[in-house]
């Protein structure tokens, strides 16, 4: 099983045409993902070849959806045009639209994260992540598709190269699904969704929830996991040497005072049951215990 994406999604590149688009579609496809499209405004009619396959060119995402079937989308389309893309897939209603790009305004992600909901039919994931993996079924994103295999454990991560390496951490043990939903100040999909879909998915038995200092998304997963979540659930949180009141990588990664700092949220986290790591390698450790 898995959460969002799996081998039936079929998957548009937005920004398939450019650098960025281009080589990690390659990488995508190798992986066994079904791309079954490119949108790049302007160069509809075109295609590109991958893996000696050629893969068609649309101008508007709803074009791309009418042709192919697509429920899946991958926006790779620089900061300055990205609300502009993500609104076009809404617009489509696509399902499910992973933002892989960075340095989106805030005001913008606000703005499509808000008609995202409205419209009650898509799914944003990122902005500023690496997208997500159900290893040996879909790969939709930079995630790189050998770390680790098909598994049992579900993890949710506000950062990239962490999600990279609690899956090589694990490796042997495996994943259900692995979601990187971005550092931004705002983002379209948070850890309690994650949490929730993954506490439905009956083949995820343990969850990793890796967070970072700045704001109160780990204390307000740590409130919902009391609630609703009765699978085992392990911990990081990044930042605990960090300085008060510097942003830190992520643009959400900012501590004021007390509030938001990597040892609050542990707190809050091992007080509803929660075992947090201080490191990566400490809390793999305790998903081998937990699924031992």
């Amino acid at each position: 099983m898995a959460i969002w994406l799996d081998q039936n999604s079929k998957v548009i590149v937005q920004g398939m045409t450019g650098s960025e688009g281009r080589k990690h579609t390659q990488r995508m496809v190798v992986a066994g993902t079904r791309i079954v499209g490119g949108v790049t405004p302007g160069k509809g009619g075109q295609s590109v070849t991958f893996e000696e396959d050629p893969v068609p060119v649309f101008d508007t995402v709803a074009d791309a959806r009418d042709a192919t079937g697509a429920n899946t989308s991958v926006v790779f389309v620089p900061a300055p045009y990205a609300k502009a893309a993500v609104l076009d897939a809404i617009a489509a209603e696509i399902e499910l639209v992973v933002v892989i790009t960075e340095g989106i305004p805030v005001k913008d992600t606000a703005e499509f994260v808000a008609s995202a909901r409205r419209s009650g039919k898509t799914r944003i994931i990122g902005p500023n992540c690496p997208g997500l993996i159900s290893p040996g079924q879909s790969n939709v994103g930079i995630i790189p598709p050998n770390i680790a295999g098909a598994g049992p454990i579900g993890l949710v991560s506000k950062s990239g190269t962490l999600t990279y390496q609690m899956m090589f951490e694990l490796r042997d043990l495996g994943f259900s699904s692995a979601v990187g939903i971005g550092g931004d100040p705002v983002n379209g999909t948070s850890h309690i969704d994650a949490l929730s879909a993954f506490e439905d998915d009956p083949e995820t038995e343990a969850i990793v929830l890796i967070g970072e200092i700045g704001g109160d998304a780990e204390e307000r997963a740590a409130a919902y996991i009391a609630e609703h979540v009765s699978k085992p659930v392990v911990a990081y949180v990044a930042g605990f040497t960090a300085p008060v009141g510097k942003t830190m990588g992520h643009a959400g990664a900012i501590v004021t005072g007390s509030s938001g700092t990597a040892a609050a949220k542990k707190a809050a986290l091992e007080a509803v049951g929660v075992k947090v790591g201080r490191t990566p390698s400490e809390t793999a450790s305790l998903m081998r215990a937990i699924l031992a």
